[in-house]
């Protein structure tokens, strides 16, 4: 039994419909296993610069710095997609909200559930017993470097840029978390052109000395983005700088037959952030048919990596695969032979789910 603090931010569009039902999860969890979880919210994105100006009060940062976790939802809006000029943007939260909380390391867990092999456009026998964890760096690259334009803005530029601890500290991660499954990492950079990842590269073969138990392989970006959809279970952990793990990790969706069953933990030193990695979907948000399956999922590995619970973890992961055997899919997930009667809502698919808890 334990006293826990989680934080939960719902932030902007369908984030605030899938972090309830993720919520609604834990306490059912606490109910079933003993524990106490406390909550509090907090501000984030669009909807905190609607009410303060900012895209991450302090409160709300102050807010998660003291919580045990934080379940997040999603940032942003199509207002400011539509207007580049804007100086205060919904992603400025959620970009600050890392640096502050050093969270570095983004964990993708890329596990398929058997009923959704149809649901990929993955041919099914490509897929079949594909699972990839991703750990992609956070804090570095080019999103966070000396950015700016030149000649009278006619020229834009974006210096990418890493330290020797910052690739070091996630290849650790990486290495530690491959120990743990099939002892096999992959790194994965662009070595032959881009000088930061010749230092990736370096950093990463020192560190493998330290690991003669795993097998190590270098990938180029290039060609991961070739073989994760010709031959995807030939991956075990993949550990890649903040660009190409956006990407990959995007692309690699796609094995799971949807962005609506994907969960992330973005982890460092401190307070763990966990979030489905879908965005904020304005197209569907308020309709209630928002996929809350990566919400519920991500409520899991904060179970598991922040708390240390395994069984409770495994308790949600195992609640979501039967009622995908039960036939219930939201319509992200759904197909042709789906029957009418189940196709849910997202308050309705939570329900199911909490069925098995």
């Amino acid at each position: 039994m334990a006293t826990k603090h989680i934080l939960i931010v719902p932030g902007d569009g369908i984030g605030q419909e899938v972090t309830a039902v993720g919520k609604k999860v834990l306490d059912k969890i606490a109910v079933k296993f003993g524990h106490t979880f406390t909550y509090d919210e907090a501000l984030i994105g669009h909807v905190a610069i609607e009410a303060t100006g900012n895209p991450l009060p302090d409160e709300s940062l102050e807010k998660m710095r003291k919580s045990d976790a934080v379940l997040f939802g999603a940032v942003g809006h199509p207002k400011y997609d539509n207007d580049p000029s804007a100086k205060v943007r919904p992603e400025q939260g959620l970009l600050k909200m890392r640096k502050e909380l050093g969270l570095y390391a983004n964990l993708r867990p890329i596990k398929l559930f058997d009923e959704l092999l149809e649901a990929s456009s993955i041919k099914p026998e490509i897929l079949k017993g594909a699972d990839i964890l991703f750990f992609r760096e956070l804090t570095g690259d080019i999103y966070f470097g000396e950015k700016g334009r030149k000649n009278n803005g006619d020229t834009a530029y974006d210096i990418a840029e890493y330290s020797r601890y910052e690739v070091e500290r996630i290849a650790r991660k990486a290495f530690d978390a491959a120990r743990t499954r099939r002892k096999k990492l992959c790194s994965v950079d662009k070595a032959n052109v881009i000088e930061t990842s010749r230092l990736w590269r370096e950093v990463v073969q020192k560190i493998a000395l330290e690991y003669p138990d795993v097998e190590v392989e270098h990938q180029f970006v290039d060609a991961t983005a070739m073989l994760l959809i010709k031959d995807p279970r030939r991956f075990d952990v993949v550990v890649t700088a903040n660009l190409f793990g956006d990407i990959l990790t995007d692309e690699a969706s796609q094995i799971a037959g949807s962005m609506g069953m994907l969960a992330s933990a973005s982890i460092g030193d401190g307070t763990g952030v966990y979030e489905p990695i879908h965005g904020s979907a304005h197209d569907i948000t308020g309709m209630g048919v928002a996929n809350p399956l990566a919400s519920i999922l991500s409520a899991a590995l904060l179970l598991d990596i922040s708390f240390n619970m395994k069984a409770e973890s495994e308790m949600v992961i195992s609640a979501v695969d039967k009622v995908l055997k039960a036939g219930f899919r939201t319509r992200d997930i759904a197909n042709a032979q789906t029957p009418a009667d189940k196709i849910l809502g997202t308050a309705a698919m939570g329900e199911e789910v909490l069925k098995f808890i």
